[in-house]
């Protein structure tokens, strides 16, 4: 391109009128040259500082190094997706029913009359409806989800990927691990594949799938934040997993899974102060959830082993006054009578070091490990009592459980 003076002598007045501004512009193009004159030439002006502009910015693309994070996240996604359609049609929404018996009004009349006056005064009988998630683990139809989805309902709604509605009964229950297992009778029916929880990493991505606030096979992904958490107070026996994948009211039940399509947890719980999710998310690991299901789809109930005992957490207080020569385990607070505890000569104020050989730092460590013993099993139980160690042979029973229907207190 040549900006040049074209008039080297002064114009006339009138010529300068005509001549306009007095310059020529001359493009160089890939098709030549290009002279514009007059206004033509203001315009032409315009449109090739447009053109170097643009050709600036063209010039500016992605790095190498930009290209591959672009391509790497975008394998990323296709990841996630192919996580969530592998998993998806197994996922399924849970609609309850329950009924809420009326309330007998208090009456003065009721002192006179007897209890014949309480059909009278009795209120409307109330349905409450609600709303969860679960999951196909068989193609015969078994759905794994949450206890607290299904407990006291008196009907069950389950709505499938392709919105086949069924009813559902339950199966079994589990409160100390808020598991269940819900029924369906139908063919054709997809199920997830069982993943390991016990690979999980902490920072690995993971999938939750469910229905939160009613927003049928809601995908969300996170990573986790921990596993093995204990002593949260959510359910019995703890052994959580932890994640920022988005968990609501409704999720419930839903799995949580890897990249590769596969159930590593039962999303159950959340930890927030407005009631949605605040990054701060649990779940039942797959490995637990498995045996649950197992023993509910083959009795209907879960067998535990049982020790007899009340723990409490090991305080420094506790160790300095009753077994000093403990730097962690668990202190027995009470036994029961005639059972395996006391049979083996466990006493209130012991400190349990070990069981079977393994380490016990935590309440919730040593209820996982003596739950999971199998019953007549006979473990060796390690011991600190004061300053001496002691070693008890313990035949571990069946966990009793009572007439409410959730695990009695104690190990």
């Amino acid at each position: 391109m040549t900006l040049r003076n074209r008039d080297r002598t002064k114009p006339s007045v009138g010529s300068q009128r005509r001549r306009d501004s007095g310059f020529l512009l001359t493009i160089i193009t890939t098709k030549g040259v290009v002279r514009m004159t007059g206004t033509g030439r203001r315009i032409g002006l315009i449109a090739l500082i447009t053109v170097i502009c643009g050709a600036a910015v063209a010039a500016q693309g992605l790095t190498a190094d930009e290209e591959r994070a672009i391509s790497t996240a975008e394998d990323l996604g296709l990841a996630f997706a192919a996580a969530a359609r592998v998993a998806s049609p197994a996922v399924v929404n849970i609609s309850t029913t329950t009924i809420i018996p009326g309330v007998v009004s208090r009456s003065p009349l009721r002192d006179f009359f007897g209890r014949g006056l309480d059909d009278m005064l009795r209120g409307r009988d109330r349905e409450v409806h609600s709303l969860g998630s679960g999951c196909l683990i068989s193609a015969e139809g078994h759905i794994i989800t949450n206890n607290h989805v299904v407990a006291g309902a008196t009907e069950i709604t389950v709505t499938l990927a392709d919105d086949r509605e069924l009813p559902g009964r339950v199966l079994g229950a589990d409160p100390a691990t808020d598991l269940a297992v819900v029924k369906v009778e139908d063919e054709g029916l997809p199920w997830i594949r069982w993943g390991d929880s016990a690979a999980l990493q902490v920072g690995e991505w993971v999938v939750a799938i469910g229905s939160p606030f009613g927003l049928a096979h809601t995908v969300t992904a996170g990573i986790i934040s921990a596993t093995g958490r204990t002593d949260i107070g959510i359910i019995g026996y703890e052994d959580l997993i932890q994640t920022d994948a988005a968990i609501n009211p409704g999720n419930s039940g839903g799995p949580l899974i890897n990249l590769r399509g596969e159930l590593v947890g039962i999303n159950t719980a959340i930890a927030s102060r407005s009631g949605g999710s605040a990054g701060v998310g649990f779940a039942v690991p797959s490995n637990m959830a498995r045996v649950v299901a197992r023993q509910l789809i083959e009795t209907g109930a879960v067998v535990r082993g049982w020790l007899g005992v009340i723990p409490r957490e090991l305080s420094p207080e506790l160790a300095r006054r009753y077994a000093p020569a403990a730097s962690s385990g668990v202190f027995v607070e009470a036994v029961y009578r005639n059972h395996p505890a006391i049979n083996a000569g466990i006493q209130p104020g012991d400190v349990i070091v070990a069981w079977n050989g393994t380490e016990v730092v935590t309440v919730g460590q040593l209820g996982k490990l003596v739950a999971d013993t199998p019953v007549g099993s006979e473990i060796s139980v390690e011991l600190v009592r004061g300053t001496q160690r002691h070693t008890a042979k313990v035949t571990v029973a069946r966990q009793p459980m009572p007439s409410s229907g959730g695990p009695v207190k104690g190990l």
